[in-house]
C-alpha cells in the first residue's frame, strides 16, 4: 500500500516541471489526483497541447488515478470549480498543492503595471483562490462532525526569502504566499488543515529564463546527484501531503539533498533606550549593528 492511498490531491501548475514531478510521486504514492493546468508558457502564453491531459494519460498508463483541470487559479470562480473537479471525480479532497506561476522579469523602474499586476494575480491570488475554496470545503465537513486530516501546500521560493534583481514583482508575491501560509495556518488548523510553504531549487521553464540561471543549475557533467532536478523537492511535497503529517505553519527550502528549516523573521538585535529614541541614538546604536541581506545564489549556498 502507498502511504497515500485513499487521498485525494490538486496539484496545480502540474503540467511541466515541478508541479508535473509532484503530481507523479503523489500518484506513485497512491493519491488520486486532479493534474491542473492552464496550458500556459513561462510568460503566459498558450502551449500547443494541454499538458495536464498529457501528465494524465502518464498517470493512468502507469496504474494511477487522474483526471485534467484547465481552470485559471487566478480566477476566483474557476479555481471553486477546479475544486468541484476533485469532488465530483474522486468523491472528496485532502491535499492541495499550489505550485502554478509565471514570471514578467525586469526591474521595477521599467516593469510596467501589467507585468505587476500578472504575476501578482497568478501566483499570490492563484494560491488565495484554491485554497479559499478548499477551506471553505473543509471547515463545512468539520462543522459537520466529519474527521479532517488535509494539507495545504504552498510553493514560495529564495527570490522571496532574499530578494532577486529584476523580480520585484515575484520577489513580492513569493514572500507574501508565506505571510498567507502562516495566516491559513492560525485559521484553518481548528479545522483539521495544516499549512506549509515550500521554497524549492530546482531546474524549471520559470527558473531556466532567468538571466545567467543555466551557469548554476545546468546538470551535473558526472553521475553525482543533480541539486536542481525538481524531482529533489517531491518527496518533501508527498511527506507533507500525508493524513498523519505534524508539520504546520512551517518554511522549508530544500536544494538537492539539503532541507532548510526556515524561521522568518528572526531577531537579529534587540536595542532599549532609556526614554524614546532620537536621530543621534539610533545613529549611534544601529550604524555598526545593520544586517547584510544574503543574495539568491548566497542564500542558495548557505
Amino acid at each position: 500500500m502507498g502511504r497515500l492511498d485513499g487521498r485525494v490531491a490538486i496539484v496545480t501548475g502540474a503540467g511541466q516541471g515541478l508541479g508535473r514531478s509532484h503530481a507523479l510521486l503523489l500518484a506513485a504514492q497512491g493519491a488520486s489526483v486532479v493534474v491542473n493546468d492552464l496550458g500556459t508558457g513561462v510568460h503566459g502564453g498558450r502551449l500547443a497541447q494541454s499538458p495536464a491531459q498529457q501528465l494524465v494519460d502518464e498517470i493512468i498508463a502507469q496504474g494511477g488515478r487522474a483526471v485534467a483541470s484547465t481552470h485559471d487559479v487566478s480566477n476566483w470562480d474557476d479555481a471553486g470549480e477546479m475544486i468541484q473537479v476533485a469532488l465530483h471525480a474522486f468523491g472528496d479532497l485532502h491535499v492541495l498543492v499550489n505550485n502554478a506561476g509565471i514570471i514578467r522579469d525586469r526591474t521595477l523602474a521599467n516593469m510596467t503595471e501589467s507585468e505587476w499586476d500578472d504575476v501578482i494575480r497568478v501566483h499570490l491570488k492563484g494560491h488565495a483562490g484554491p485554497t479559499h475554496h478548499a477551506v471553505a470545503y473543509w471547515r463545512s465537513r468539520a462543522q459537520s462532525g466529519k474527521a479532517v486530516s488535509a494539507s495545504v501546500v504552498h510553493t514560495t521560493s529564495a527570490a522571496g526569502l532574499a530578494g532577486n534583481f529584476g523580480q520585484a514583482n515575484y520577489s513580492a508575491a513569493k514572500l507574501a504566499i508565506v505571510a498567507l501560509s502562516r495566516v491559513v495556518a492560525l485559521e484553518a488548523g481548528r479545522y483539521g488543515v495544516r499549512s506549509n510553504a515550500v521554497s524549492p531549487s530546482a531546474r524549471t521553464r520559470m527558473s531556466l529564463a532567468v538571466p545567467g540561471a543555466e551557469g548554476y543549475l545546468k546538470p551535473p557533467a558526472s553521475q553525482q546527484l543533480d541539486n536542481f532536478d525538481p524531482a529533489n523537492v517531491s518527496p518533501l511535497v508527498a511527506w507533507l501531503a500525508q493524513g498523519d503529517c505534524p508539520a504546520t505553519a512551517q518554511i522549508f527550502h530544500i536544494i538537492g539533498n539539503r532541507l532548510l528549516v526556515m524561521s522568518m523573521p528572526a531577531i537579529v538585535h534587540e536595542l532599549r533606550a532609556e526614554h524614546r529614541w532620537n536621530a543621534e541614538a539610533l545613529d549611534r546604536e544601529l550604524r555598526n549593528r545593520l544586517v547584510q541581506p544574503l543574495n539568491v545564489e548566497e542564500f542558495i549556498k548557505c
